[in-house]
């Protein structure tokens, strides 16, 4: 009843005001009920106005990413199917593994405000100030082999930078595998996670940070990200941007279930910015330098050292060399 209140003060919003009394004949209940509703929009961040004998008008709507906020932007049929928002929560990916275990649909989205516990990858944390960036993670459950479930982080990636790209008008380019740069620095980074049997896939979560809002980073990142309002120079709707990536991960999805991950990997290629590029690649007792030369058919990345030789690496923390 909350949110179809809302909707019918967002239709009245240029008219006027919408009295209480029609508002508890049309839902058959008290205008005391109705108040309550009222109250709890407010609580949210609405600004309604209230006036004896004139009723309620909407005044302003809160930059919060609130699933009533969401939904009608959205132009997905399976992604967020169901949303769950919260204020603050440790982190996304979390929260919809709990969710995902607990049975929830493909396509479930958890999106927050503020992330106390931010996660990327290789155990770093993530700066999730409130109202800052989006925080949200997707929950999919493709029927695919395990050692298939890493194309789908590259597939996050491209559709991060489109739907940032369709939306902002920003392009960024991607780091091998999922970070995506703007004149150097980072503003956004994917977390994949997944649950798996030897041979299924249970689920797979894509969990990305993207900084919108930003304007001050924590001092060991100060000199490495950056916000898309700094970059654009204005205001940037997060619900817009939100929906438009979400329309994004859907049509890759569907793309990859459908024709198989060379339609995603050409379109990694056309973002990236490592191939071609002199790195050091990095993990846990190894550490290469060479150029990167090709992205592999299974999203490994391919690097030929200075004697010439090539190998593929499947994960690891790239640095580009100048």
């Amino acid at each position: 009843m909350k949110e179809s209140i809302l909707t019918i003060l967002k239709e009245h919003k240029k008219e006027g005001f919408v009295s209480g009394e029609e508002l508890s004949r049309q839902f058959q209940v008290s205008r005391t009920t109705i108040w309550k509703h009222i109250r709890v929009l407010k609580e949210e961040g609405y600004q309604i106005e209230s006036i004896p004998r004139c009723g309620y008008k909407l005044i302003a709507v809160p930059d919060m990413l609130y699933q009533q906020e969401i939904k009608p932007l959205l132009k997905t049929k399976i992604i967020g199917n169901k949303i769950h928002h919260y204020k603050e929560i440790t982190s996304t990916n979390d929260v919809i593994k709990q969710l995902a275990d607990n049975g929830s649909p493909e396509g479930t989205i958890v999106v927050c405000e503020e992330q106390l516990a931010g996660k990327g990858r290789l155990g770093r944390k993530w700066f999730s100030p409130n109202g800052a960036g989006i925080w949200c993670s997707v929950l999919l459950r493709p029927s695919i082999m395990p050692q298939h479930a890493s194309k789908l982080t590259l597939l996050g990636a491209v559709a991060v930078a489109q739907g940032i790209r369709n939306q902002c008008g920003i392009t960024s380019g991607i780091k091998w595998p999922n970070d995506l740069l703007v004149q150097g620095k980072k503003v956004c980074g994917l977390l994949t996670e997944m649950r798996a049997e030897l041979d299924s896939v249970e689920y797979v979560v894509i969990g990305f940070g993207i900084n919108v809002k930003n304007i001050e980073f924590h001092d060991e990142v100060s000199c490495k990200a950056i916000s898309l309002e700094q970059l654009v120079g204005s205001k940037i709707s997060r619900k817009k941007l939100l929906a438009e990536i979400l329309a994004s991960i859907e049509s890759n999805y569907l793309l990859f279930l459908e024709q198989g991950f060379t339609p995603i990997k050409e379109q990694w290629e056309q973002f990236n910015i490592t191939l071609g590029k002199k790195v050091v690649l990095s993990s846990p007792g190894q550490r290469v330098a060479g150029t990167a030369v090709r992205l592999g058919e299974e999203g490994q990345l391919v690097i030929k050292s200075v004697k010439g030789e090539e190998q593929a690496y499947y994960a690891g923390e790239i640095t580009l060399r100048t």
